[in-house]
């Protein structure tokens, strides 16, 4: 058996780092469009009464490219390495940041300022589509076997400091500029910024190495030539409860958190800017709970958690959103806290707990099939569909009954999980 020189260790280290670090980008870019969705909706589709509707539904087709991206990138991944794979989904991601920044505006376009601006956010998630995926399974067959839970959920914590970064940078440039300069040309900072981002992380990027799964993979020759179909073949029921997971973990994200801002302005209670520096504390709480429950799952198991996790699911946000709606700043305040603690719970625990139901040998193929599968059904069209429940029925608590339904549905799924923890 080899043992890792100090040296080995270090540089191991320094690409768990670098990996982990990447998610930020992804969900600062992400979370910004939803973030400055009212800003955007009058930049790109002239204001008017369906404009919100128009951005938030080219945010909803765009995910429809995060599964092709995911089953591409994952091809990719576990057929030429890890590192390879997340070296070009940045590169894509970099190029699309840049160009969003660049694009011009209804004013000068017309409506095809929409349609440029809905491409491109096609190319961003086609290329997030093996991004986030690629990050866990490169952060677990890195780290050592009993600090997975831990060190897999940094991903998870990560994309909340993008996404911290993404609403704190809004909530500042919405405060500091007139509704004017922020239409005009305010709203290209954040997404300049973001490109930025992108072009460092790419390039610490480089620096990484291959994870110790692939390289185990490589000399004993079982490197997959076929990883989608083979995953396809033999672990259907582990793509199953895969997508069970990610479905509970892409609804409290969507809906509890990043739907929120544009919650609290259509139930009219608060501003933009308001809603922003709210959304700023929910990105902080969850941030801080993400990695308490990754480690709390190397502990106690990644099953019971998700079963706890699930029951809060199911119980909490009809009362969160009942909160929020009030119109009491410290309500709205506890709302979006609770929302986002359940959101960042969920998601800790499933980074490993997705990543584990998987071989070594075509583990992204198998993350792309059901994770990013159900990212897209209960990821980018639930913001969607739920500003369209609290328009047409004057149901505030709609989004909470949303969250509630698909984590009564995937309960059954989270008892009867084989723990995955290494002993």
């Amino acid at each position: 058996m080899s043992v890792s020189t100090p040296l080995d260790a270090s540089r191991r280290t320094r690409s768990m780092i670098v990996a982990g670090l990447s998610t930020v980008v992804e969900w600062y870019d992400f979370t910004l469009y939803l973030y400055l969705a009212t800003v955007l909706s009058r930049v790109f589709f002239g204001g008017g009464e369906n404009a919100l509707l128009a951005t938030l539904a080219g945010f909803a087709v765009s995910y429809l490219m995060r599964p092709l991206g995911a089953l591409c990138f994952g091809h990719l991944g576990d057929r030429f390495g890890r590192r390879y794979m997340l070296l070009a989904s940045m590169l894509l991601m970099t190029v699309a940041m840049l160009a969003t920044a660049l694009l011009p505006t209804f004013d000068r376009i017309g409506a095809s300022a929409g349609v440029l601006l809905l491409l491109l956010r096609c190319l961003m998630a086609f290329s997030v589509g093996g991004e986030y995926t690629g990050v866990v399974a490169y952060l677990l067959e890195t780290a050592p076997p009993r600090r997975r839970g831990l060190i897999t959920s940094l991903a998870s914590a990560a994309s909340e400091v993008g996404a911290l970064l993404a609403v704190a940078l809004s909530a500042l440039t919405v405060a500091v500029l007139s509704t004017a300069q922020l239409d005009g040309w305010g709203w290209r900072i954040p997404f300049f910024v973001g490109a930025a981002l992108a072009a460092a992380i790419l390039l610490a990027r480089s620096t990484m190495h291959e994870s110790p799964e692939f390289e185990r993979q490589q000399a004993a020759g079982t490197v997959p030539v076929a990883p989608i179909r083979d995953t396809w073949r033999f672990h259907r029921g582990a793509v199953a409860r895969t997508f069970a997971i990610s479905a509970l973990g892409s609804i409290t994200y969507y809906v509890g958190i990043t739907y929120v801002p544009a919650f609290l302005g259509s139930v009219g209670e608060v501003g933009e800017s308001e809603a922003l520096w709210l959304s700023t504390l929910a990105a902080v709480a969850v941030i801080v709970v993400t990695p308490l429950a990754g480690a709390l799952s190397d502990r106690l198991g990644r099953r019971p958690l998700l079963i706890v996790l699930a029951m809060l699911c199911a119980l909490l946000p009809l009362g969160m959103f009942t909160l929020m709606a009030g119109g009491n700043t410290l309500l709205i305040g506890v709302g979006a806290v609770v929302l986002a603690c359940l959101a960042g719970g969920v998601s800790a625990v499933a980074a490993p707990a997705t990543a584990e139901q998987f071989p070594g040998e075509g583990r992204l193929s198998g993350l792309a099939l059901g994770v990013t599968m159900a990212t897209a059904f209960f990821g980018g069209a639930t913001p969607l569909l739920a500003e369209l429940l609290v328009r047409h029925t004057g149901w505030a608590s709609a989004p909470g009954a949303m969250i509630a339904a698909v984590a009564v549905v995937v309960l059954p799924v989270m008892w009867t999980l084989r723990e995955t923890r290494p002993r």
